[in-house]
């Protein structure tokens, strides 16, 4: 069987699964396919396939179905990223252009998402460990309670009450601001409470009880805007694949409730040259996954951030690859606005 014909008998095979549940015979596959010739060559081509672990009979059904193996040599040699169409990018424009602030953001990114995969999204929040200091406001709200607001460069927004331990007048609080705005304007979120410390060490003697309330609360929101977190939606899809998935979805739903888990696949995941990683089954390495395909790619600068989706391995790989794709890319895109 000439390599051509291999990958095109196979890709065959991988899309009529993928589309029917159903194993696929030889009599399907000339059927549907122009492959150009008959259903005995097939049945060879077949033959040497399941030889080869791209495919496997499934108890004793005479038809096929792709392995780990076989799907993986799908991504890698056959199949190609579907662009989505002008109306789906125009939806994803529109639900993500009209969020309020980045929890919004994330919140309809991930529903999106699962949405147009029909699968599980996860969506880890902006890192901002490398971001930095985009503004900060003091809102005085009485004589002796402000508003902290700490603003990074990833977009994200921080917020905490404070009380101060005396009243403070508003011009006491609009000098605190410039002065501690001119000193961490553009610092390092990582590099804050060094630079907030000296701030606070050059400000008059009546400045700075106020301000030392005030620097303690940003510390505390610079820390706060450092944890990763991940945003979860879909996981009914689960429940419409138990046939798909070897045992129980019991596994893959314990890995999901284990954000450690998730991150930590997330940030394992290599890309390929398509700005795509994509592990199948058993190349998981968590095994309550090895039933299961992932989908992933960065987003936001230096792509830190990482989106994708989680699913069956029988998934429709082209467009679930295209979807996070233009997903992540618009993501990117807003958040820089």
């Amino acid at each position: 069987m000439s390599e051509p014909r291999r990958l095109e008998v196979l890709r065959a095979i991988v899309e009529d699964y993928v589309h029917s549940r159903e194993p696929v015979g030889s009599k399907a596959l000339v059927d549907r396919h122009r492959l150009g010739v008959s259903s005995a060559t097939i049945r060879n081509d077949m033959a040497v396939l399941e030889e080869e672990g791209l495919i496997a009979a499934p108890h004793t059904s005479s038809g096929r179905i792709p392995t780990d193996k076989g799907y993986r040599l799908f991504v890698d040699r056959i199949s190609e990223v579907k662009p989505l169409s002008g109306p789906e990018k125009k939806a994803i424009q529109t639900l993500l252009e009209g969020a309020e602030d980045v929890d919004d953001v994330m919140d309809r990114t991930v529903r999106l998402l699962a949405q147009l995969t029909n699968q599980v999204a996860v969506v880890q929040f902006p890192r901002v460990g490398g971001a930095s200091v985009r503004h900060i406001e003091f809102v005085l709200l009485a004589p002796q309670q402000i508003l902290v607001v700490l603003i990074a460069t990833s977009g994200t927004v921080q917020q905490r009450m404070v009380r101060t331990p005396t009243d403070i007048q508003e011009s006491e609080l609009a000098e605190l601001k410039q002065r501690i705005l001119s000193a961490v304007s553009g610092v390092r979120l990582t590099n804050l409470p060094a630079e907030l410390g000296s701030a606070l060490a050059q400000l008059p003697g009546g400045l700075r009880t106020h301000g030392g309330t005030i620097v303690r609360a940003l510390e505390q929101l610079a820390g706060l805007g450092r944890e990763d977190r991940i945003l979860l939606a879909g996981t009914a899809n689960l429940a419409r694949s138990t046939g798909d998935f070897p045992l129980s979805i019991g596994p893959i739903l314990e890995a999901l409730e284990e954000q450690v888990v998730m991150l930590r696949l997330l940030s394992e995941m290599e890309y390929d040259a398509r700005g795509i990683s994509v592990r199948i089954g058993s190349e998981n390495p968590y095994g309550g996954l090895s039933g299961a395909s992932v989908v992933a790619t960065g987003y936001g600068p230096d792509a830190e951030a990482k989106l994708g989706v989680l699913g069956p391995t029988r998934m429709d790989y082209p467009t679930t690859m295209a979807a996070v794709r233009a997903v992540a890319r618009y993501l990117s895109r807003i958040l820089e606005e």
